[in-house]
């Protein structure tokens, strides 16, 4: 065999051994490429069904909140997505101290003052003396010391009211915010996820790229390494010979055929 066969025959195994090594490097790069976008598919459908499990949560709590903010009198500011209307009747109802307006629209306090009004105006009608001045001062006593006993009555209806009022919309709010945080949790974790996910892509892209050029380095090398041997070697033995002949019974002399 003439040695620039040899370099030729040296060349395309080099050639072929590239081809295969970028073909294989090339397979294992798709799979690995398919494997992250199936774990980037996975991890987005997850959040997506929590964020999906999550938003009547986070609804109530931001109704909740648009009506306790009405309550106390209290307007959103910036972009928060909440709607708050100055001009509901109820808007800043519990955002004041009880007032002796409140004290006076008091049912009880009500009720009480006019029963006893009238029990004493019959009681005075029955014995004549409705319009007598013992009748006037009684009544002027008695809605006197009414007032004085059912004040705190009235006061202490007036927090219990408010707090029935204002505690289960705090309660569904508070809902709202957990669910709020678990959200933010969750799109924290699906952006770190996606994250890394990009990272190994680039890193498989990039491993790709160096195993496709070191497999064509070698097999420059390797093809410019025969081709310089051949040439050294022509020079060496013109005309082909061959000083150490592999295809002799000894390894030197004639080569068989």
């Amino acid at each position: 065999m003439s040695f620039a066969i040899a370099a030729m025959a040296t060349a395309a195994a080099a050639v072929v051994g590239a081809g295969a090594s970028i073909y294989s490097s090339n397979k294992a790069a798709d799979a690995q490429r398919e494997g992250i976008a199936a774990s980037t598919a996975a991890q987005q459908k997850a959040f997506d069904q929590q964020k999906e499990l999550q938003e009547p949560f986070r609804q109530g709590g931001m109704t909740a909140q648009n009506r306790l903010m009405t309550l106390l009198g209290l307007t959103p500011g910036g972009d928060s997505g909440l709607t708050v209307d100055p001009n509901d009747p109820n808007f800043g109802k519990y955002s004041r101290d009880f007032s002796m307006a409140d004290y006076q629209a008091d049912p009880g306090y009500a009720f009480r003052l006019s029963e006893g009004m009238k029990g004493l105006q019959n009681s005075a009608a029955a014995r004549g003396l409705l319009s007598s001045g013992s009748t006037l001062k009684g009544i002027t006593d008695y809605s006197q010391g009414m007032a004085s006993q059912e004040y705190g009555n009235a006061y202490n209806r007036y927090q219990t009211n408010r707090a029935n009022q204002l505690n289960p919309l705090q309660s569904l709010m508070g809902a709202g915010m957990t669910s709020a945080n678990t959200l933010t949790n969750a799109a924290g974790n699906l952006g770190q996820g996606l994250a890394q996910g990009a990272a190994a892509m680039g890193n498989v892209n990039a491993s790709a790229y160096m195993n496709t050029g070191n497999a064509l380095t070698n097999a420059l090398n390797t093809g410019a390494g025969a081709y310089l041997n051949a040439n050294m070697m022509n020079r060496m033995f013109p005309g082909g010979s061959n000083p150490i002949n592999v295809g002799s019974a000894s390894g030197y002399g004639p080569a068989y055929g």
